[in-house]
């Protein structure tokens, strides 16, 4: 089965209170929308990834999404309306796709179980949403006085009231057709459309941690579960090369003025290669040598800085995300401070995380043993995951 999931991402967001939309508003080291996107792709159930952001931010948020999400995303210009920023996703997934998956950007904290059983509810019905049930007593009221004050008239059997989640799932045909017809309609989600079709929308279990974040507060009760409810894990690396003439000095991916570089199979970035160890570390999944083996041709000169995304691809697969690094090099020389910036950007970059995420500093080894005399180079890695 085909499956397209869509990102409504369109929206401003106003009443978060930020100087920009709050699905570019930063939880725990990585955007809102980062969180959101990066959760549909972990998906294996997920075929594709449509993206419908403003307009104004199309292309540096899609820049930013592409460096930090390990597979292919596809991104589109959102619309006045929700339903609009939908409508244009739709018209880019594959007409192969038998399912199509939207969700909110402003839920960050979606698990793969509710992605799961909204993908089978429209398998099976056409038609299916994530909510919970209501748990308190729900009353219906009039419009307010002029005090502000409302009077009840009724209460509303609560195991008869749900409140609606995303993932919201439907098949192709279903979700077309509701498009199409309900364009006129101002529509508060899929499903509203959907349900003007007579086509049944099935309930399937949400969670409660799937909240939306819409106000400051939510904002703040986000950042501290980020922070708090996380489950950690370190790791650590080490990566040491000899310093030979012939050879480009490239760390962190960036290529140092220096007459010497370093001996290795790939290019020797030992930055890259103790952090890669680190993360791999932390997650328990193996190390350098054994995912990128130096027996092995197609690795000649690679570039490290691939070969690290390939390894935070692997850490997400495991149920982690990097939280922070910590690098630091040991060289007699060069210096490195005018280089650090743009280290400090590529790793970032690679690894999913904002620059103040990581740190990098330089250390000479006061003249003692190879590091320095100058022959070799060094790196230590400390990286910090988070559960996703």
């Amino acid at each position: 089965m085909h499956v397209a999931a869509i990102i409504a991402a369109g929206g401003r967001g106003l009443r978060v209170g930020a100087d920009r939309p709050k699905q570019f508003l930063d939880i725990g080291g990585r955007s809102i929308l980062q969180m959101s996107v990066a959760a549909l792709a972990a998906s294996p159930r997920v075929s594709e990834i449509v993206v419908a952001l403003p307009a104004d931010h199309l292309d540096a948020e899609s820049k930013a999404i592409r460096e930090t999400v390990a597979r292919p995303v596809t991104f589109v210009a959102g619309g006045a309306r929700r339903q609009d920023s939908v409508a244009n996703a739709f018209a880019k997934t594959s007409k192969a796709a038998d399912v199509i998956l939207i969700h909110d950007a402003a839920r960050p904290f979606v698990t793969q179980d509710v992605i799961g059983r909204a993908i089978d509810g429209a398998q099976a019905h056409g038609a299916a949403i994530a909510a919970i049930a209501a748990r308190d007593t729900v009353k219906q009221a009039g419009a307010a006085a002029v005090d502000g004050a409302r009077l009840v008239r009724g209460t509303i059997p609560r195991e008869t009231v749900f409140l609606a989640q995303t993932p919201q799932a439907f098949r192709r045909d279903v979700l077309a057709r509701a498009l199409s017809e309900g364009a006129e309609i101002d529509a508060t989600d899929e499903a509203m459309l959907v349900e003007r079709l007579g086509v049944p929308v099935h309930v399937i279990e949400g969670d409660a941690r799937n909240v939306k974040i819409t106000t400051p507060e939510d904002l703040a009760v986000a950042r501290a579960a980020a922070l708090h409810t996380a489950h950690m894990r370190i790791g650590i690396g080490y990566d040491l090369h000899t310093l030979i003439a012939g050879r480009p000095l490239i760390l962190a991916g960036v290529r140092i003025d220096f007459a010497l570089g370093l001996s290795g199979h790939s290019d020797a970035d030992i930055v890259c290669h103790a952090v890669t160890d680190a993360i791999l570390g932390a997650a328990g999944a193996g190390d350098i040598g054994r995912m990128f083996p130096d027996t092995d041709a197609k690795w000649k000169d690679a570039d490290s800085i691939t070969l690290l995304k390939g390894a935070v691809a692997k850490v997400y697969d495991a149920g982690y995300r990097v939280s922070n690094v910590d690098v630091t090099v040991i060289a007699q020389q060069p210096k490195l401070l005018p280089y650090l910036d743009a280290m400090r950007s590529n790793l970032a970059a690679a690894l999913g995380v904002q620059p103040a995420a990581v740190s990098i500093k330089g250390k000479t080894n006061e003249g003692v043993d190879s590091m320095g005399r100058g022959e070799s180079m060094a790196c230590h890695a400390v990286a910090l995951l988070a559960a996703q």
